[in-house]
């Protein structure tokens, strides 16, 4: 795990280790542990490289990396299967100097050229320049774990782990991106390829681009996706234990390290799977971490304890206060780009108990997106699927007598019901989006102002989902939310969110759930047997119940997060006043402030404006931090 940076001009311009220097320093907490660059004859090409150590701690493992005199990679990640890779290169005649996986990236790439991806089982950002061809191949992991970000001219390609290192090169102009803050306000993240700065874009999972500088030639190509079409109906026995079989080998495959290895752990399903798995593979206790909270209907810590204490593991507790809130200028800063997710906080504060003892981290991330692990996500899908014919049906009549009880009644469960039959009338892929939305699409353009209201394009905003479920190929159009999960919510929020926590703290996290063949297997697993009873994640709930206590299974989900409406009566809606209604705010441009201060004086039990307050907030923090006025 470490952090890259790289810059190559194709016209005019020289590459400086002045400007390498520049680019790594700001991403100095990525790697800790050694820094390298390097440049190429004609000074065209410049990589740089922070190390975190992990695998082959010797100077061995220094990069930039050279091959053959030839190949020059800059290369973050960890690929779990390089040794037997390595094997099989050795037996062709290839020779290494280190017992890094790096070194056998490039010698795939010398023998495979970019089909050299489909050797790699882990997790991977990478840039390879080929000196004797005048050739670049950037490449990202099939499910984004770890980031690749870019900025592209005609005349010059700059290329990071974060934004923060392309930011400090002269020829990037710090320019807002509007509609992609747009996209934010509905999902709480921005969706790849944008990122909040007009002419800088994430490089999405599960591609390449390709450049010959030579040719002058361009090419950005998709190299695998999560396929729902071929299923295989198994036995529900035979499934447990064919789950159960890929998460034990995920799991041994990323306990591969020259270094410690933690795990979170927050007594929920996938974490709990993750950390009985561990301690099945170990021969010491495991160490593991968790948060708690005062509130208890936000706290999972007692779940936790009853694991940490049923497989004897090296506890520790953490307890989060809304005061905690005091970090989010920091958090702004380190996720650069405007970030709704609220449970970045705890997840910064954890990853920072956790450096503490270990190096390395296993998670539970990746578990509610193959299995459809979301309640409020999956289980409406599922509704919204199954009765779609018998809704059109009645919606007609429905809606007219539920108007004519609201004139005898102010009851809510009226206003509720009209909602949902009105919801019901937009298409599926539009109906998904809204189950976890921040603002809806029909309520946001009137909050927006300054133009943003004007140029506000339903069809732009929905783009990512909409594109999901029209091509979607499989057979269950209910896999198609299981798909956009894996493609856009999981890389863009929630792998971002783990990546750039752990990696203020120089702490690598590895997610079992995440494996490429426990993934693809997933998807060959009938929707039905995913959702089943009323029960989400049921198949894989029935093949942990061998190694995780039902209690801990089959509780109401709590998920990771905070809670927000509770902290917002408190000392976070000083702190929210504070920071959206200062004269200097930059929010209250593009968003009517009246709404901004309805929204801070009714905050309740009935209306929970919660999340609507924390986009706002985390906004204008972003924009305060790389907009200064």
């Amino acid at each position: 795990m470490c952090g890259i940076a790289g810059k190559v001009y194709f016209k005019k311009g020289e590459v400086t280790s002045y400007a390498l220097r520049k680019m790594t320093s700001v991403i100095a907490h990525r790697g800790p542990d050694d820094f390298g660059y390097f440049i190429s004859r004609d000074q065209k090409v410049g990589f740089g490289h922070r190390r975190l150590s992990i695998i082959d701690l010797s100077s061995n493992g220094h990069q930039p990396m050279t091959y053959l005199n030839r190949y020059h990679i800059t290369f973050n990640g960890e690929v779990y299967n390089f040794q037997e890779e390595r094997v099989k290169l050795e037996k062709e005649g290839y020779v290494f100097k280190s017992t890094s996986d790096t070194e056998v990236i490039l010698a795939l790439y010398d023998k495979y050229k970019t089909k050299c991806l489909s050797h790699l089982r882990g997790m991977f950002a990478f840039v390879i320049y080929d000196e004797k061809e005048n050739t670049l191949f950037m490449a990202r992991d099939r499910l984004g774990v770890k980031p690749l970000k870019y900025f592209l001219t005609d005349d010059v390609l700059i290329f990071a782990s974060e934004l923060k290192a392309i930011l400090t090169q002269e020829e990037v102009k710090r320019i807002v991106d509007y509609k992609a803050v747009q996209q934010y306000l509905i999902y709480g993240y921005i969706p790849a390829p944008a990122t909040g700065f007009e002419g800088i874009k994430k490089l999405e999972p599960g591609h390449y681009i390709f450049i010959n500088t030579k040719r002058k030639t361009f090419e950005k190509k998709r190299y695998w996706e999560p396929v729902f079409k071929e299923k295989i109906n198994l036995s529900e026995k035979k499934w447990e234990t064919r789950i159960l079989d890929e998460l034990v080998e995920a799991t041994r495959l990323r306990m591969i390290s020259d270094v410690e290895v933690g795990a979170f752990l927050s007594g929920g399903v996938d974490s709990s799977g993750v950390v009985a798995t561990m301690a099945g593979l170990s021969e010491k206790p495991i160490k593991t971490f968790t948060v708690a909270f005062k509130d208890k209907r936000a706290d999972e810590s007692k779940w936790a304890a009853k694991i940490a204490k049923l497989y004897h593991t090296d506890h520790h507790v953490l307890l989060a206060k809304s005061e905690s809130a005091e970090i989010l200028p920091t958090l702004a800063y380190q996720y650069e780009e405007p970030f709704a997710d609220s449970s970045s906080v705890v997840t910064f504060m954890v990853n920072e108990l956790a450096r503490k003892h270990v190096k390395v981290i296993l998670n539970g991330d990746g578990g509610d997106e193959n299995f459809a692990g979301y309640p409020n996500r999956h289980l409406r899908l599922k509704r919204d699927v199954n009765y779609a014919n018998w809704l059109n049906l009645i919606r007609p009549l429905a809606i007219t007598s539920i108007k004519a009880s609201k004139l005898l009644s102010d009851s809510p469960y009226f206003v509720r019901c009209e909602k949902f039959l009105e919801k019901s009338k937009l298409p599926l892929y539009q109906r998904f989006a809204s189950y976890n939305q921040i603002f809806s699409a029909d309520e946001l353009p009137q909050y927006l102002q300054n133009g943003l209201d004007k140029n506000f394009s339903p069809a732009d905003i929905f783009k990512p989902v909409k594109n999901t479920f029209k091509i979607f190929k499989g057979k269950n159009i209910k896999d198609a939310g299981l798909k956009f999960d894996l493609m856009y919510w999981l890389p863009d929020d929630l792998l971002t969110k783990v990546d750039i926590a752990g990696m203020a703290f120089s702490l690598e996290n590895r997610s079992p759930f995440l494996d490429q063949k426990l993934t693809e297997m997933a998807c060959q697993i009938p929707f039905e047997l995913k959702v089943k009873n009323g029960e989400t994640k049921y198949i894989l709930k029935k093949a942990l119940e061998k190694i995780v206590p039902k209690e801990n299974l089959y509780r109401p989900k709590m998920g990771f997060t905070i809670p927000l409406n509770d902290w917002f009566k408190g000392g976070l809606n000083d702190y929210g006043r504070k920071v959206l209604l200062s004269k200097k705010s930059q929010v209250k441009e593009i968003f009517e402030t009246e709404q901004i201060k309805r929204m801070l004086e009714s905050n309740n039990q009935t209306e929970d404006f919660g999340p609507r307050l924390w986009s706002l907030m985390f906004l204008e923090l972003w924009l305060k931090s790389y907009f200064p006025q």
